[in-house]
């Protein structure tokens, strides 16, 4: 009997295989393909996939559970995806490159990303620890665990409201929408530039507002947009284009998104400087004190 459970032993299928590990330490990781050969990472985050689009009909890309299906159906020069987390906006970055299996070559076996000693588990944000009254005990106080800065979750956030279709929106239920005067007087803002503007909409998270400002091309020229001449308390500003085309034409219109801190846009703004009356504006009188009628 006991020679007969042995030889039952040796006969089952050894089905298991093993996983490349692979730690996360803010550096690109290589995973390398074969071609007609897939190859699955696994990932303890829900994530999507950024795929280039020169990938597009030479890498089927499938995700589920925590794992990704790689196939290459031909030869891949190196190329870069990536990888995002739905929950914080973190991104995790794999550097892929297929090439042909030569004969008698081993499958490559799975790979699990795992997060590495030295990632920090918070970017941007930190904990807070405060002082309890008599008891003089240390209580901390958890932010939410955040990788991507705040104000680049708040800009990408209002770009893809205003011009991303509703499915693709980003769903993060701690931003709050924010009323915003529509008739916010925005002159000071851009004061160099023959430009009309426009409050659109606003959006909070934690301690930061983010407002959606169109812009508007008035002259006949094409117009460069440049941060530095944003005039205000602005933590961040980034424009949806780099400059505005002539009025009247398509490209005339764009939107910037202005990040402030602790108060809202109308907060962020100088004071408006009122222009000179132009009937003070009078030509200096002649030698003789008279003055053409």
């Amino acid at each position: 009997m006991t020679r007969l459970l042995i030889l039952l032993a040796f006969s089952l299928p050894l089905t298991a295989q093993a996983i490349e590990i692979l730690r996360w330490e803010r550096m690109p990781l290589a995973v390398p393909l074969l071609v007609d050969q897939e190859r699955v990472v696994f990932i303890d985050r829900n994530v999507r996939i950024g795929v280039p689009v020169e990938l597009n009909g030479k890498l089927r890309v499938q995700s589920t559970g925590g794992a990704i299906y790689l196939r290459a159906s031909e030869v891949i020069e190196p190329s870069r995806l990536q990888l995002q987390d739905a929950d914080t906006g973190a991104l995790i970055l794999l550097d892929i490159a297929a090439t042909q299996a030569h004969k008698g070559q081993p499958v490559l076996e799975p790979v699990r990303i795992v997060e590495g000693e030295n990632t920090p588990k918070r970017y941007g944000t930190a904990d807070a620890v405060a002082r309890v009254d008599d008891r003089q005990e240390d209580e901390t106080v958890a932010k939410p665990a955040r990788e991507t800065p705040v104000p680049v979750v708040l800009t990408r956030y209002a770009a893809q409201n205003l011009f991303a279709p509703l499915r693709t929106v980003e769903p993060l239920n701690s931003i709050g929408r924010v009323n915003l005067r529509r008739d916010l007087p925005l002159s000071s803002m851009l004061p160099s530039l023959p430009v009309h503007t426009r409050a659109l909409a606003a959006w909070r998270l934690e301690d930061f507002w983010v407002t959606a400002v169109r812009l508007r091309n008035t002259s006949a020229s094409t117009l460069a947009l440049d941060p530095r001449t944003l005039q205000g308390d602005f933590v961040t500003a980034t424009f949806q284009h780099p400059d505005l085309g002539p009025a009247g034409q398509p490209s005339d219109t764009t939107v910037v998104y202005l990040v402030t801190r602790g108060h809202g846009l109308a907060e962020s703004l100088l004071p408006a400087i009122s222009k000179f009356d132009a009937a003070l504006n009078l030509p200096a009188p002649d030698a003789g004190g008279r003055h053409e009628k």
